[in-house]
């Protein structure tokens, strides 16, 4: 049975609403309208029918009748994605399958520095019960407060902390999955070493719910740093800021846990939008960094380390400035800053986005050839650089000229995506570093991607869901 392009009758609505009691399946136009709006706007959706199911035996269950008629379902965790892959389309024909019931914290396992969540958990609330275990969780995203587990390993989120610690599918040792037949593969081992055939779980994360249906899994916890400091530098160049790099991590190794590159325009959006957003040095320059370091020993170790990488980097010319957050607060004023570019493009008016990876040493490459590239097609419009240099992603967004019209300008998203993809792929980067395909992506992916990698995404996707039903227009 292929996916059906008929709207649910409601009779079949009715048979879903049973599995999860009519409390927990919402109808009304008031209710739905949450789940079918994403926070960029891009991707309006429609559906009749949002569930929430309260365990993986009702997840099962939906998905068997999902499958036996033939209806599309689209998974949502919560609802914090940036390229349109949990939202569905507007044809009305999918139900939406909202994970935020399956919100357990199964187990913490301190000895084994590991902790077993249900997909429903958010990201804030699996931090928080690593620190009271004196464990730490190293995923940090600006929308920990609402995202959740299921959608991070969807995705396969990055987040600040892949340079030290790895993205999403680098920190789950298992997975619980739910497969569109309603069969249940319980994949929840704590195990880091494991040879016994093919590394099933990989396939689900970062998926995009395309597959399966995440509904557990099994997260590594670390030691939680003794120490840590965080810096805020001034840099003249992109260049100078790899250079720097190349020597705090040559310098502090591990203890090296992020590195962000901002250029000075976002920062300014920032200054001007977000209120309360300090400036740590007495001069604006042309690019910043903020740099982690963390101890497992101890404060004044991750002060040492710190304040000699900074000595050698204003030595060799490389930083200009530096502040260091000297408290606790004022460390977490610093990440605020950082967490803040994103919310402060808003008020500035349309914004081309892109999500893109090189190799680092190639970072300042791009970021001038992309330059020169965006000013052919949009003159006078605003790049908005930042992101994770440390890892080789970069936000590079590009805002409207001031004073232009937003839909004018938007009218010029593939036109000024092209180029900037076209260099990322001639640099051997991605399109997609963090946020995934989703529906945003989905055209350009099929159309440059490696044929024989498509078919056998392909190949595997009608092998685990012959009938079609798991978040049909996403990815591939």
């Amino acid at each position: 049975m292929t996916t059906s392009n008929i709207v649910p009758d409601q009779a079949l609505l009715d048979r879903f609403a049973l599995i999860v009691g009519e409390n927990n399946a919402f109808r009304t136009a008031d209710d739905i309208a949450p789940f079918v709006t994403e926070r960029r706007g891009l991707f309006p959706g429609s559906s009749g029918l949002v569930l929430k199911p309260g365990d993986t035996s009702e997840v099962a269950q939906i998905l068997t009748l999902a499958s036996e008629t033939g209806t599309p379902v689209v998974p949502q965790g919560g609802n914090t994605g940036l390229v349109g892959g949990q939202i569905p389309d507007r044809s009305g024909r999918a139900i939406i399958l909202s994970l935020s019931r399956l919100n357990r914290i199964r187990e913490i396992d301190a000895d084994n520095n590991t902790i077993t969540v249900e997909a429903g958990v958010v990201l804030q609330t699996l931090q928080d019960a690593a620190e009271s275990a004196d464990r730490f969780f190293p995923l940090s995203l600006g929308s920990q407060g609402s995202c959740q587990i299921g959608g991070n390993l969807s995705s396969n989120a990055g987040g600040t902390g892949v340079l030290a610690f790895g993205n999403a599918r680098e920190l789950c040792l298992g997975v619980e999955v739910v497969l569109p037949s309603g069969e249940i593969l319980d994949d929840l081992r704590k195990l880091k070493k494991d040879n016994t055939g093919y590394d099933l779980k990989n396939l689900f994360v970062g998926a995009e719910g395309t597959l399966g249906v995440i509904t557990a899994a099994v997260m590594k916890l670390f030691p939680k740093p003794r120490g840590k400091e965080v810096a805020w530098l001034a840099l003249q160049s992109p260049a100078a800021a790899l250079d720097f790099f190349q020597l705090a991590l040559d310098s502090a190794g591990s203890a090296l846990t992020a590195y962000e590159l901002i250029e000075r325009t976002p920062f300014d959006f920032a200054l001007r939008h977000i209120q309360g957003t300090p400036n740590p040095l007495a001069e604006m320059y042309p690019w910043y960094a903020l740099v982690e370091i963390s101890s497992n020993r101890s404060s004044e170790d991750a002060a040492d380390v710190m304040q000699s990488i900074l000595e050698q980097g204003l030595e060799a010319g490389q930083v200009l400035d530096a502040a260091i957050g000297g408290s606790i607060a004022q460390q977490d004023a610093l990440w605020q800053m950082r967490e803040a570019l994103s919310d402060a493009q808003a008020p500035e008016g349309g914004s081309i986005k892109h999500d893109i990876s090189v190799p680092v040493s190639l970072i300042p490459e791009f970021i001038d050839r992309a330059g020169k590239a965006v000013a052919t097609v949009v003159p006078n419009a605003r790049v908005v650089c930042f992101g994770h240099m440390g890892d080789g992603n970069l936000h590079y967004n590009v805002s409207q000229p001031v004073g232009a019209d937003r839909d004018e300008f938007l009218s010029h998203y593939r036109a000024v995506n092209t180029p900037v993809h076209d260099i990322v792929r001639e640099l051997g980067g991605s399109i997609s570093a963090e946020h995934g395909i989703g529906q945003l992506k989905r055209n350009e992916f099929l159309a440059t991607a490696p044929p024989v990698g498509i078919d056998l995404m392909r190949r595997i996707k009608s092998t685990f869901d012959p009938a079609g039903i798991m978040n049909p227009g996403k990815v591939i």
